[in-house]
């Protein structure tokens, strides 16, 4: 195989060390430049929402506030996973699917007081038996049953929209990606880098009165959050 590929030379230890560190500079520039980005984010302006947006869950009709589950962020993906997508019932998007695949385990998430979910056109049962078949029991899913996708720039394909609400039940949208801005998207630090409060860490570059902690203090093995 390799004799078709046109491969970069074999060096020794020394110049492979040497090649490492001068592309290590650039690799901090980007990871500096990301965390700059995540900060400009936590200062976009909010949209308040106006409508009373409703959804079906497993439970029955809940609003978007519910959606939150008590929690004071909610990142939302819109699954493509609609009558007209090949393979419907029995399959979803191929790219949504490969996404939720490696969606983290939501609890590290939830520690920040962020909650994950998916919503689609898909009926509850068809939702049920792709959450079933595919692994993804943890994801909590709801159907759109308005034009809450339409309104919030995902109502054909896919995009992941943050939300943050107020002590008074109030929404307001903070963010919204799609197209290839969604593809990085599945790890905890991901998806609190596109909220409105960020990872809530001493470190970042917040607004003055934001809530943040230590970093590595709040960290925990999934299976050791209390309630």
């Amino acid at each position: 195989m390799f004799e078709q590929m046109k491969t970069p030379p074999v060096v020794s230890a020394e110049e492979w060390d040497a090649a490492r560190m001068e592309l290590l500079v650039r690799e901090k520039e980007v990871t500096r430049a990301r965390d700059a980005l995540a900060a400009e984010r936590r200062r976009m302006p909010w949209l308040k929402i106006e409508k009373d947006y409703e959804f079906e869950g497993p439970e029955g009709r809940v609003g978007l506030i519910d959606l939150f589950e008590g929690r004071r962020q909610l990142v939302l993906y819109r699954f493509f996973f609609d009558p007209d997508v090949s393979g419907h019932p029995d399959a979803g998007c191929p790219g949504c699917s490969f996404g939720a695949d490696q969606v983290a385990d939501l609890r590290h998430l939830n520690a920040r007081d962020t909650t994950f979910a998916h919503a689609s056109r898909g009926s509850q049962e068809n939702i049920r038996r792709l959450k079933e078949k595919m692994g993804w029991e943890q994801i909590p899913w709801y159907t759109v049953i308005d034009d809450f996708d339409r309104d919030m720039g995902v109502g054909e394909w896919h995009g992941t929209n943050a939300f943050i609400r107020d002590d008074d039940g109030t929404v307001y949208r903070t963010y919204f990606i799609d197209a290839r801005g969604d593809e990085h998207m599945g790890s905890t630090w991901a998806h609190l880098d596109l909220t409105a409060l960020g990872r809530q860490e001493e470190w970042e570059d917040s607004p003055e009165g934001y809530p943040q902690t230590p970093p590595y203090q709040w960290w925990r093995r999934h299976d050791e959050y209390g309630s």
